[in-house]
């Protein structure tokens, strides 16, 4: 265990190399990830599966295009609670819209940002209102103009 986070020590430099080829390209196979890394494909597996059970591998998603499937606007929408005495179930409140993609517990003003993905600026308008209903909120909404990069692999 780490004295700091409570969690298992830090990752073996192996297990990080392994990380960072899957955080890059989750769709790797078994006997390239091993060639990757300098380790037999059995090991490979053997450290994948542990890094699993440990948490540090949360899972494989595919990414998506918004514009493909008919949602081209995307947005952060910070929340700041009306009644600061209000218990902060805001997440609870809001897990129903899937228009939401995240939600982010921040520091500052907000107690919340989301990034919602939409079909429209009318879309977006009809969400804010089911957001300000839900969790009884006030909202500010940066609409996103276009994408030079998301979703990089973090620096393992």
């Amino acid at each position: 265990m780490s004295e700091r986070t409570g969690g298992p020590g830090p990752l073996e430099n192996t297990d990080r190399a392994i990380l960072r080829e899957l955080a890059r390209d989750g769709r790797c196979s078994f006997t390239d990830l091993a060639e990757r890394v300098g380790l037999s494909v059995s090991a490979v597996h053997q450290r994948v599966r542990r890094l699993e059970q440990r948490g540090a591998l949360q899972g494989y998603t595919a990414k998506v295009d918004g514009e493909q499937i008919g949602l081209p606007l995307t947005a952060f929408i910070s929340l700041t609670p009306i009644d600061p005495a209000a218990p902060d179930d805001y997440p609870q409140r809001l897990q129903h819209l899937p228009e939401i993609e995240s939600c982010y517990s921040v520091a500052g003003d907000e107690s919340y940002i989301l990034q919602v993905r939409v079909a429209s600026p009318l879309g977006l308008e009809e969400l804010l209102r089911q957001i300000r209903e839900a969790a009884k909120v006030s909202t500010r909404t940066t609409v996103v103009l276009s994408t030079p990069f998301e979703n990089r692999p973090p620096a393992i």
